[in-house]
């Protein structure tokens, strides 16, 4: 696959995947597919069911600004806050070197980064660690767990990570979602879910102070063979932020584009 060919499937993973994320949280929500807009809009309390992400592929200065104009006009609209995933790879050699600049008249800043990546790496071999058991999330004690995993370790307040997954039959049906136990206890967690004939790791997270142990690593690899061994899919996707991208590499992911995530300007 070449590199825009993988630049282009990790954005349309994106938009596979949050749709079915964002309906699963309200069936009214924000959802279109405008051009070269891809709106996957929960408006909840959990920012990351709150998206939008740029869909054209070479766009060159003039179009970038005008995409980023309307993005931010869709975001000023929304009650919740939310963030401008933006693949760079999709832009022109010229759009790319004026990106900051592009998006500071639009009226965005960037939040973070991170990047895409993916990788033929399925099945895995099933996962061991000597600290960990492993649980399949299937009851709402279990997702809340897992959402609270993810609050702690992205720094929202815990009721905003619940608002993002408490209640929810896919998570508990589709996502084949794990646990990670120390002792009992929760301390990291990853999921993968089907998408277009790949699948999508999703909210990986572990407890701040039980990082860098390896259970991160170790979860995702738990995720992934479960899901293949249900699937028998062979291809694997993920967005990394710029703390995880150096874990995927080791389990077989490849990067492809650098991902931005824009908010609106204070």
């Amino acid at each position: 696959m070449t590199d825009l060919a993988a630049s282009i499937e990790s954005m349309e993973q994106l938009s596979v995947v949050w749709r079915a994320m964002v309906l699963d949280r309200d069936a009214d929500a924000d959802v279109r597919d405008l051009p070269g807009i891809a709106v996957r809009w929960a408006d909840c309390r959990f920012g990351f069911w709150n998206c939008l992400t740029l869909t054209d592929v070479g766009a060159d200065p003039a179009l970038l600004g005008q995409r980023l104009g309307q993005a931010a006009e869709i975001m000023r609209s929304k009650e919740r806050p939310g963030l401008l995933w933006l693949f760079e790879d999709l832009l022109d050699e010229e759009a790319r070197a004026g990106l900051a600049e592009a998006a500071e008249r639009a009226g965005l800043e960037r939040a973070f980064s991170g990047t895409g990546m993916a990788g033929d790496l399925l099945p895995v071999p099933e996962p061991a660690h000597p600290d960990l058991t492993f649980v399949r999330v299937t009851t709402d004690e279990e997702l809340l767990a897992y959402a609270d995993l993810n609050s702690r370790a992205y720094g929202f307040p815990l009721e905003e990570g619940r608002d993002g997954l408490q209640g929810s039959a896919l998570w508990k049906e589709r996502v084949h979602a794990y646990l990670a136990l120390r002792d009992g206890e929760p301390v990291s967690c990853a999921g993968a879910v089907e998408a277009d004939g790949r699948l999508f790791v999703v909210l990986v997270a572990t407890a701040p102070e039980w990082e860098r142990r390896g259970y991160g690593e170790t979860v995702t690899r738990k995720a992934l063979y479960e899901g293949a061994r249900a699937t028998g899919l062979t291809r694997a996707t993920l967005h990394a932020t710029a703390a995880g991208a150096p874990v995927y590499p080791r389990i077989g992911f490849e990067p492809n584009s650098p991902l931005h995530f824009y908010a609106l300007k204070g």
